[in-house]
């Protein structure tokens, strides 16, 4: 069965389908990855975004139990080169085409990915529709022109009530902004006592807690779009030791004073290249964001820049002069991606651990 993708430019791409028969409408974005795509789908940074993978061969290890980001996926449509009717995989359940039908996700396969991204690099991300071929063109052009979506992404995928992961150790509350499941996972294998809360938590709420450290998780969207999250960090700054990822990242920035903005086309891949500023260490990275801290918005703050990405200069990492507190843009949780730097886990709860002997907050 034939299936279009349909940007608002005028491009149309005619290719075949697989997954959910719904007209699904989205921002397109492209991920660089060359595996890891259970992981992009799972992912609730993508919420109601059509991914575009690179990589040209989807699927061929099927879906399995364990690779999930999250129980429920958020993306709005899949675009692939070639997708893999028969998976061969030991952990293998679903074919990539079963999975969809599920969960109600449409995906387009067959066309030339190669171009579309170029076309996403030079015009910077579009909206798109993934539609039946009978579709008419125009009409869809039209609809996306028209169309603004919705802002409240974390709204949705975040969770609506707080929830325990049990352990020994120092006590984390981790608020969930669209947080992935590999976050969970670093912290339970420190034996960390997790207490995951909504994004509407109050600064109030989490010092209730009794806390040792604040985990601020990733996201979907434009930070801005979450001011009850930004003035609940103002309340916690220099009260508890907290770490930003991604959204946690730029919430951080915003609270301090700085400024965020859209980029052309984000950061979306498993093989970004991060440098610390200190030591010259440069790490491989996993990202997933649109939006980047501005370095001009970092000079009157009480911010110090940590880590730039290698390939564009923008920020990858802050942290406070003063208060025990960091963030960086990437993912140190990997899922799909390398584990270069999964060690800033460890470097969170050393600085738990110093406060508490110093007796700082």
């Amino acid at each position: 069965m034939k299936r279009q993708l349909i940007l608002e430019d005028g491009t149309v791409f005619l290719g075949e389908a697989f997954g959910s028969d719904e007209e699904k409408f989205g921002e397109v974005v492209f991920n660089t990855g060359m595996t890891g795509y259970q992981e992009i789908l799972s992912d609730p940074s993508y919420c109601w975004q059509i991914v575009t993978l690179t990589y040209p061969l989807i699927g061929n290890y099927g879906i399995n139990r364990d690779d999930f980001e999250t129980i429920t996926p958020f993306i709005n449509g899949f675009v692939v080169k070639e997708y893999c009717d028969y998976p061969s995989n030991w952990r293998s359940e679903y074919t990539i085409d079963e999975y969809f039908k599920m969960k109600n996700i449409p995906g387009i396969a067959g066309i030339d990915t190669r171009k579309l991204t170029r076309i996403i690099r030079m015009h910077g991300t579009l909206k798109g529709a993934i539609c039946s071929a009978d579709a008419n063109p125009e009409e869809v052009i039209k609809k996306l022109k028209d169309t603004e979506f919705p802002r409240n992404q974390v709204q949705v995928v975040s969770t609506k009530t707080p929830y325990p992961s049990p352990g020994r150790g120092p006590r984390i509350v981790l608020v969930d902004y669209g947080m992935k499941h590999g976050i969970l996972r670093e912290f339970n294998k420190r034996n960390c006592d997790i207490i995951v809360v909504p994004h509407s938590v109050t600064a109030k709420e989490v010092l209730q807690l009794k806390p040792d450290g604040i985990m601020l998780s990733n996201g979907p969207g434009d930070p801005k779009d979450v001011p009850e999250a930004i003035e609940m960090i103002k309340g916690i700054i220099g009260k508890i030791p907290f770490f930003g990822i991604c959204l946690g990242h730029q919430l951080f920035a915003l609270a301090c004073g700085a400024d965020t903005e859209k980029m052309k086309f984000g950061h979306r891949g498993s093989n970004h290249p991060v440098k610390e500023l200190s030591t010259g260490k440069v790490d491989i990275t996993s990202q997933n964001h649109s939006y980047t801290v501005t370095v001009e918005s970092i000079k009157n703050t009480e911010l110090e820049i940590t880590h730039v990405a290698l390939n564009d200069g923008t920020i990858e990492g802050l942290k406070h002069k003063h208060a025990p507190a960091f963030s960086v843009q990437y993912h140190p949780e990997a899922s799909p991606g390398p584990e270069d730097a999964n060690g800033l886990f460890d470097q969170f709860l050393d600085m738990i651990e110093v406060n508490k002997k110093e007796g700082v907050l």
